[in-house]
């Protein structure tokens, strides 16, 4: 019974030819304040590097000043958290959803500002965390917040809710096709045309806006890469088993941590965030490249045969080590319940993992069925797929979002096949 009347409630509402065009304009406006919110995540990475390059320069002083200002950003973004509003720790994501499927109630509007400088502190000090969270929760709330400031019916509302969290993934990713299968696979979970049509409204005004401000080029546009002869496919079907597995050690790590820091009693989120701020400032220090949302990793992965990576045998220890810092730094970043979404870096080791793997296969058969080999760019874009849908377990978005960002469009038929054994392993 409740099925139903949730289903009627998300037909009912106002003409859908005016909520569409209400969609189209609160797009914008998401489109607006996530763009300011990249553009502020880029100075502060920006600003993180220069004190970096400054602290190398200093004697040991230097290097402590480094490490209690991650310290200080990140007990400052849980305080903002803990303080002002706690419905904005961690991703948000799964909040928004818990919203569309009435489990709680709609968090109020003072989310956005706690959400926006509560991420830029945490993720610009250096925290392995992803934009694409705050995105999404703070385009989801302006979307509510919108239709109710214009007196649109709760129905319609919820409507917006979950449009403005597409927008939010789709700027976040420029991944306007991504951001609405996120919603109806992953937030509302069922298609639902009116849901469907508001969402890509929203979409498409978030995308025009950050388009204008933040230009047209794809996230991880790698050239060259063409699709798979079948006989390679076998590859890609281990991959996905590999990625399975690697996508439950990951969840049981982010559950082990969360679990860890809350069996820590009396002490303010402030004071937690802040010991893991001066694990992400000691990294940092070590090792500059290791931080940070992920992106640059994520680019620098896809791109190993194109310049950026070399098949040397200390490059390739690089990799490993940088695969190994980022799978523990995501979840042990994200138990800090600073705001931040674990999309972006889970990528990034999705795409060194498929590197490595790609370099280990060719390793095996080389000189033995040459003609077997992979190509390390098109199993790094096909293991972030794997992943995303072994951690996530919403595969359609994740071949739609990473074929939008890397133009992988020629790698269709690998995605659905790592997808198979990414999501049996974790089943």
């Amino acid at each position: 019974m409740e099925a139903v009347t949730a289903k009627k409630e998300w037909r009912g509402g106002a003409d859908l030819m005016g909520l569409v065009a209400l969609s189209l304009g609160a797009g914008c406006v998401v489109g607006l304040v996530a763009s300011a919110f990249r553009m502020s995540l880029d100075w502060a990475d920006q600003r993180r590097i220069l004190l970096l390059e400054w602290a190398g320069g200093t004697p040991w002083w230097g290097v402590v000043i480094v490490v209690l200002a991650c310290a200080l950003a990140a007990a400052i973004a849980a305080w903002l958290v803990e303080r002002f509003s706690p419905d904005s720790a961690g991703s948000g994501i799964p909040h928004v959803e818990s919203v569309l499927q009435h489990d709680v109630p709609i968090a109020p509007g003072r989310l956005i500002p706690v959400k926006f400088v509560g991420g830029v502190l945490a993720i610009g000090s250096g925290f392995a965390l992803g934009r694409e969270g705050p995105s999404v929760q703070i385009g989801a709330t302006l979307g509510h917040e919108i239709g109710r400031w214009l007196g649109w019916r709760t129905v319609d509302c919820r409507s917006l809710l979950a449009a403005g969290a597409g927008a939010g993934l789709a700027t976040a990713f420029n991944a306007p096709i991504g951001g609405s299968v996120f919603v109806l696979e992953e937030l509302v979970r069922r298609f639902d045309t009116r849901i469907a049509i508001v969402t890509f409204g929203a979409s498409t005004g978030a995308i025009v806006v950050s388009r204008l401000l933040l230009g047209a080029a794809p996230e991880f546009a790698v050239a060259g890469v063409v699709e798979p002869s079948l006989r390679v496919m076998p590859a890609f079907l281990l991959l996905g088993l590999v990625m399975g597995g690697l996508g439950v050690a990951y969840n049981k790590l982010i559950v082990g941590m969360l679990n860890a820091t809350d069996s820590v009693k009396g002490v303010p989120r402030w004071m937690k965030a802040s010991v893991v701020g001066l694990i992400i400032g000691i990294v940092a220090v070590c090792w500059p490249r290791a931080v940070g949302g992920g992106e640059v990793l994520t680019r620098e992965a896809l791109h190993w045969q194109s310049g950026a990576g070399s098949v040397g045998g200390t490059a390739v220890f690089a990799l490993a080590g940088l695969f190994l810092i980022r799978f523990l730094l995501g979840p042990l970043s994200y138990a800090a319940q600073t705001p931040g979404g674990l999309f972006a870096p889970l990528l990034a080791v999705g795409a060194q993992a498929g590197v490595l793997c790609a370099l280990g296969w060719n390793a095996v058969c080389h000189g033995v069925v040459p003609s077997a080999e992979v190509d390390p760019a098109a199993m790094g874009i096909v293991a972030m797929v794997g992943l995303f849908a072994a951690v996530v377990r919403a595969p359609l978005t994740g071949i739609v979002l990473v074929s939008e960002m890397t133009v992988g469009m020629t790698l269709l038929l690998p995605m659905i096949g790592v997808c198979v054994g990414a999501m049996l392993v974790p089943t």
